[in-house]
């Protein structure tokens, strides 16, 4: 389900989002038990241990060692939690050498994001429809657009060459999500292939007949290996080989301009 951002007090969540990182005050006097910041990194480290679980405060306030009600002090709701989440971990993405390489500098800036997408999946149900709009996404966006208007493109190819290459990363990431997902709670993805194909042979005996094309693939791309996890390392692998494509098509955008 994805969660919309600002679906409540627009400004105490951007407020919240922008304000200035947390220091001792400096004053005498018994500290607070708790911040905002802690909060945050605390929900974090849940929700990335409970990939499984819906996130809620009772389940943060339990790591924490306090009650669900005295995290409301520091954050006003779960909706902006989360906002303030998912702005926290993009401050995990690198900063991006200036090689005056365009392409490598896309390839290592998508790498990371799809990287930061597969530690903390809970990202992915944060709408791009609305973004959070807090300064570590938007730090990385800044970075992305550095580099594509170093290539010469006008504008409105830039804006959607953007909205591409986010539906495209975050779309593998959530791929790979829902494949380690499907993995802890059932069978083996060998054990569920084998168990499906002898079912579809049985009850759709003319499946080679009436889809050739699917077969013809099947024999003809190059063998995927076996094993429990050939599933994430297709996966990961179709996300490296169809990043080069969309490169690829950025790139004949740029000759066409120049």
């Amino acid at each position: 389900m994805n969660k919309q951002a600002g679906r409540r007090d627009i400004a105490r969540t951007i407020s919240l989002l922008w304000r200035q990182p947390e220091t001792p005050s400096g004053r005498r006097g018994p500290k607070p038990a708790l911040s905002t910041d802690s909060v945050v990194d605390a929900a974090i480290e849940v929700a990335d241990a409970n990939p499984m679980t819906p996130l809620s405060m009772r389940m943060i306030g339990d790591h924490l060692g306090r009650t669900a009600m005295s995290l409301y002090t520091y954050i006003p709701g779960k909706d902006e939690l989360l906002d303030l989440m998912y702005d926290r971990v993009h401050a995990e993405l690198p900063p991006i050498a200036d090689t005056g390489d365009w392409r490598m500098a896309l390839s290592d800036w998508a790498a990371a994001l799809f990287a930061l997408h597969t530690r903390h999946p809970w990202t992915l149900d944060v709408s791009l429809a609305r973004p959070v709009l807090g300064p570590h996404e938007q730090a990385g966006l800044e970075s992305l657009l550095s580099i594509l208007y170093s290539t010469g493109l006008d504008a409105p190819i830039i804006r959607r060459s953007v909205s591409m290459i986010f539906h495209f990363i975050r779309g593998s990431a959530r791929t790979l999500a829902e494949i380690r997902s499907a993995s802890t709670i059932g069978d083996s993805e060998s054990h569920w292939w084998a168990e499906s194909s002898a079912a579809l042979a049985d009850a759709a005996p003319d499946f080679a007949d009436d889809f050739p094309h699917t077969m013809q693939l099947g024999r003809e791309a190059p063998p995927v290996p076996g094993g429990d996890f050939y599933l994430e390392r297709e996966t990961e692998e179709s996300f490296t080989q169809g990043l080069q494509i969309l490169l690829d098509g950025i790139e004949s955008r740029i000759r066409k301009h120049s």
